[in-house]
């Protein structure tokens, strides 16, 4: 039952962008990368799991702060190069900056300009570091 994923084209380390999307307001949080055990998890959990290229293993979403996606809906888009998953994100906060959504800053006459205020210091979600 789960040649859906054989439908998938990895690239050649084998991942693909997944972008991650508030379901009820639409609005684009972040964009990780998946393995096929990272897709296949998130399936089977219902909850977001990322490949981290950094750490080299799985990253379950919220493992260390607790701001898990939950999922609501998986699309592969028309090119099959990157997954959409619809999610309830868990505490409303997405980026590990303490804010809403990774894509905090805007391009304004030539400078990025931050937008989005910090809903909690991270020092407070993850600890001291």
């Amino acid at each position: 039952m789960t040649e859906w994923i054989d439908a998938v084209p990895w690239d050649e380390q084998g991942l693909i962008p997944a972008v991650a999307q508030e379901s009820s307001s639409g609005r684009v949080l972040t964009v990780a990368w998946m393995n096929r055990e990272a897709l296949l998890e998130t399936v089977g959990r219902g909850e977001a799991v990322y490949w981290s290229r950094s750490r080299k293993r799985l990253w379950r979403k919220g493992e260390q702060s607790g701001h898990a996606q939950k999922i609501v809906e998986i699309r592969l888009d028309c090119d099959a190069d990157a997954i959409l998953l619809k999610v309830e994100q868990v505490g409303g906060i997405a980026c590990h900056t303490g804010r809403e959504s990774c894509f905090f800053r805007k391009l304004e006459d030539g400078r990025w300009v931050t937008t989005d205020a910090v809903l909690k210091d991270p020092s407070l979600i993850y600890g001291k570091k």
